[in-house]
């Protein structure tokens, strides 16, 4: 899956760290998701490493569920882990990493679980990242994590890729590439994962308008979901084509949807 600039990724949600909390609408609907699931599996960690903690809300979530264990909370982006760290202040047993998902710095068999939401999406693949979730957990510990999946944004991606058909002029397809439930069970079994399951959900999104739709991404720091901005003539022609495709082929009088494709994920060590 190319096309993935883990500076620019990085560098993105550092900046919108202090407004994520306030537009990630449908994130913190998966965090709710994420939390239902693990309250009805009866686990009881000691140790939780939380990948791709954002401000914390998936932390303060466990701290709940799970009173007596202490929570890591590790995020590539340091605007997420400063504005997590205020966040949780004073609220529980947590600890703040600033580190990559595929480089975690910490010994082998460390955790008890290892949970994360809408973060590994934006890995230019998925092995290294959860043989690096194998590595850090106790034998018998559990996996647990939700990413968006291939069919995430289809609207935005069929409206695009119709758009430089028609004046794109030739003009290479910058938006992003989402992993399948394929490609995750295929990464978690080659990670050494046992009882792997995937289950697929639908969320959606309202907006007035495509406008508004990439401003949302953008202050979200998932403007790297969408094609890349440019200020040339040409693709401010495809861009002005998409959003008329979009309109035209998705909208409805109380605006214009985005769809997101969730994939759960279990696994066990």
């Amino acid at each position: 899956m190319g096309g993935i600039d883990r500076n620019r990724v990085r560098a993105s949600f550092h900046r919108q760290a202090a407004a994520y909390d306030s537009c990630a609408e449908v994130q913190q609907r998966v965090v709710r998701r994420l939390l239902d699931l693990l309250q009805s599996e009866g686990l009881a960690p000691q140790r939780l490493l939380d990948v791709g903690a954002g401000t914390g809300t998936l932390a303060v979530g466990l701290s709940l569920l799970y009173p007596a264990a202490t929570v890591t909370c590790l995020d590539l982006a340091y605007g997420m882990i400063a504005t997590a760290r205020r966040n949780l202040a004073g609220a529980g047993r947590f600890m703040f990493v600033n580190a990559d998902a595929e480089r975690l710095p910490s010994a082998d068999s460390s955790f008890d679980l290892v949970v994360s939401t809408s973060t590994y999406q934006w890995l230019p693949a998925l092995d290294t990242a959860f043989a690096e979730a194998y590595r850090v957990l106790t034998p018998g510990g559990h996996f647990r994590f939700a990413l968006f999946g291939e069919q995430t944004l289809h609207e935005l991606k069929s409206s695009y890729r119709q758009a430089l058909g028609r004046v794109g002029s030739g003009r290479e397809d910058r938006t992003h590439n989402f992993f399948s439930g394929e490609q995750v069970m295929t990464a978690l079994a080659g990670a050494g994962f046992g009882g792997c399951g995937v289950t697929v959900e639908r969320e959606q999104e309202l907006h007035p308008d495509v406008p508004a739709l990439l401003r949302s991404l953008k202050r979200i720091g998932a403007g790297n979901a969408a094609p890349a901005p440019s200020r040339g003539l040409a693709e401010r022609r495809v861009m002005l084509e998409m959003m008329e495709i979009y309109r035209r082929e998705f909208g409805g009088t109380g605006g214009v949807p985005a769809t997101y494709e969730v994939i759960y994920g279990v696994g066990r060590k």
